[in-house]
């Protein structure tokens, strides 16, 4: 296993499981280099502070499902935004500690419950696409699809329809909860509100309109059902393995 992999594993393994931090992937089956989807995984650099990841592909990559333009302005202005705003929480909280002083203690845990895990899950975001067209679930995960879901075709009609009626802005995932060890849906709305204690995102779709407006306008479903085409199920594959080890 070269070193690229093992960064991309152990980075991959902190975006998805978040507490079992130790979980590691065995294998990495993708489009893209290793070296490119290690980087894109990065959440933090080595003195811990958060950092925008480059993306695992050109901008271009993802048309005509995302156009270029979406892209360029989502990841470096947008997905960035999440990037200062928790590390500018994270420095009040550490202030406010160092000071004694915690006023505004519900303030800054909000933002950083806000930025930090809109930067999660823009970085998950990025690498549930790819730019190969007619990626498909396979083994472990296949069979779970299968069992929890009834198949493929009813996990789709079910997440798209969750999706698109996503209250206001947010998410719809993919999940695995570890507690009992099952696949489920979620509807995320923002980045953080109503999310599930043990869940483990596999597979996210944004709906936040800066997602999808310069080319979809107002017609979110349309931007959904577009991007099932740029699903990237052997990352989500990966993930699933790695949060089955960490339950």
């Amino acid at each position: 296993m070269t070193e690229s992999r093992r960064t991309f594993l152990k980075a991959t393994a902190l975006t998805t499981a978040g507490f079992a931090l130790g979980s590691t992937f065995e294998a990495l089956a993708s489009a893209v280099d290793d070296d490119k989807l290690a980087a894109a995984s990065r959440l933090t650099d080595a003195e811990g502070q958060f950092v925008l990841p480059p993306l695992p592909y050109k901008y271009k990559d993802l048309e005509p499902v995302i156009d270029e333009a979406t892209v360029r302005l989502h990841h470096d202005v947008h997905h960035k935004a999440y990037v200062d705003g928790a590390n500018k929480a994270l420095k009040q909280l550490a202030a406010a500690r160092a000071e004694g002083n915690f006023d505004l203690v519900k303030h800054w845990s909000r933002e950083l419950a806000f930025h930090g895990s809109g930067h999660v899950l823009h970085t998950l975001y990025w690498t549930s696409l790819t730019p190969a067209r007619g990626s498909e679930p396979k083994g472990d995960l296949s069979r779970a699809i299968d069992r929890d879901f009834g198949d493929l075709a009813k996990l789709k009609a079910h997440l798209t329809k969750a999706t698109v009626a996503v209250e206001a802005s947010g998410w719809g995932v993919l999940a695995y909860n570890v507690l009992d060890r099952r696949l489920m849906v979620l509807q995320v709305e923002k980045h953080q509100d109503l999310t599930v204690w043990g869940a483990v995102p596999l597979l996210v779709i944004d709906v936040w309109e800066h997602a999808y407006y310069l080319k979809y306008q107002s017609h979110r479903a349309e931007y959904v059902a577009a991007v099932w085409d740029a699903l990237d199920w052997t990352a989500a594959g990966l993930r699933f393995e790695a949060a089955r080890k960490a339950a």
